[in-house]
């Protein structure tokens, strides 16, 4: 997004503004100051973001949403700080280096009900939107993927190169409120309010509440009968295409400027098929996209050594949810193109030997076999449903209880593969 001239970030069109109801309120209400004429007295403590006290600005007339804000991830961060805490292990000897990391590199991600309703995030820049208009739905472009840009934002609107963008935009011409409406954003809603990451409890919105009929194949679609109750993929698996991921992500300050940078190593474009490595009754399937974060064991070492003891506590490849939905993707073209094809599959030898500890949870050791071998394999007994052990190997490796051994090509397949095939009737 390109900048705003200085003039353009401050110019208010009092003639619009005045006819809304902010506008009926003077200057000085909420940016405090002088009323007088010259600039210098009337800026004597001014305050430029009255909504970075949100309680004295912008409660009295909402204040639900001021009430439930402070508990937001928009506000808290909590994200970020799930994930610092994890790898460093919350050692508290270590948590003045890492405020100072936080606080120049991550801080600025915060935002306040200004910057998303008034003005453009300070983090990109700033400027008010609509000469100072109040948006209650704010411009996508210049909200939410001004700071959501380099990812989803690039994702949806198709900015990636040869890649389109998502179909809900491109055809749809759908915003991101669509889906992340605004109590969701605010804190509101039982999931966000005091969320510890963005994936927080369940999914919401889902696919589904839009597209029921895919959930039991009702549609006609055979790989939706197959696979659309979301137990085995997330709907990401079929119809999302190549996204981003980056590596090497080091946060350092400036000799020169002394301000804070950041850079990555490698930025590219991938698509992998991971195990899910946050799998819950909330978030039931099986396999996902995983997308690679640029973490490393020394991402912090300019504030301090082994900031991130505990590096190997989250997987780098993360579970995702691409915001580049396409009905028809090369992955959903026909059966043959998953099953038995380990090029999209997140197999072992896609990561990097200092990772492999940290990725245990993602990496597929046995990618799904042939379509062949699932109309040929008998189904469970019915009686398998009530054994306490779910290892088929347990007994199918030795013939326990007279349980017939499994053949000789069953040998490379894992317990997380038997009931793909052998499904209880």
């Amino acid at each position: 997004m390109a900048p705003l001239e200085p003039w353009e970030k401050v110019l208010v069109d009092n003639e619009t503004f005045s006819q809304t109801d902010h506008g009926e309120l003077t200057c000085i209400e909420c940016h405090a100051g002088v009323n007088a004429s010259e600039k210098e007295s009337a800026h004597e403590g001014l305050l430029a973001s009255p909504s970075s006290q949100p309680q004295e600005f912008c409660g009295e007339c909402h204040e639900e949403e001021v009430a439930s804000y402070p508990n937001s991830l928009h506000n808290t961060q909590a994200g970020y700080w799930t994930a610092i805490n994890t790898r460093n292990g919350n050692i508290p000897e270590d948590h003045p280096a890492l405020n100072e990391m936080f606080g120049n590199h991550c801080a600025t991600c915060h935002t306040t009900c200004g910057e998303c309703h008034v003005s453009q995030p300070e983090n990109v820049g700033g400027g008010l939107f609509t000469g100072h208009v109040f948006e209650k739905t704010p411009p996508m472009t210049r909200s939410c993927t001004a700071c959501h840009g380099s990812r989803v934002g690039n994702e949806f609107l198709g900015k990636n190169e040869g890649i389109p963008g998502d179909v809900h935009f491109r055809e749809a011409r759908m915003s991101c409120v669509k889906c992340h409406e605004g109590a969701e954003l605010h804190g509101m809603t039982e999931t966000s309010a005091n969320a510890e990451h963005r994936y927080n409890g369940a999914e919401d919105p889902q696919c589904i509440d839009c597209h029921a009929e895919v959930s039991d194949g009702s549609d006609g679609v055979e790989m939706h009968a197959q696979h659309g109750d979301g137990n085995e993929l997330s709907c990401q698996v079929c119809h999302s295409v190549t996204y981003t991921s980056c590596d090497g992500c080091h946060v350092a300050v400036s000799e020169t400027s002394g301000n804070p940078f950041f850079e990555t190593e490698a930025t590219y474009h991938t698509f992998f098929i991971g195990r899910n490595p946050i799998q819950s009754e909330d978030r039931p399937a099986k396999y996902v996209p995983v997308r690679h974060v640029p973490v490393t064991t020394n991402s912090y070492e300019f504030y301090g050594e082994n900031l991130l003891a505990s590096f190997d506590a989250l997987s780098t490849w993360v579970y995702s949810t691409p915001h580049n939905i396409q009905r028809n993707t090369p992955q959903n073209a026909s059966c043959e193109a998953c099953h038995a094809n380990p090029a999209i599959f997140l197999t072992a030898d896609k990561v990097q030997a200092v990772e492999q500890n940290a990725n245990q949870s993602v990496i597929v050791n046995t990618v799904p076999p042939a379509v062949e071998l699932f109309l040929a394999a008998m189904p469970q007994p019915a009686e398998h449903a009530d054994l306490a052990s779910d290892s088929c190997v347990a007994c199918h490796e030795k013939g326990i209880r007279n349980s017939p051994v499994y053949p000789e090509n069953h040998v490379n397949f894992a317990n997380e593969s038997c009931s793909g095939c052998h499904k209880l009737p």
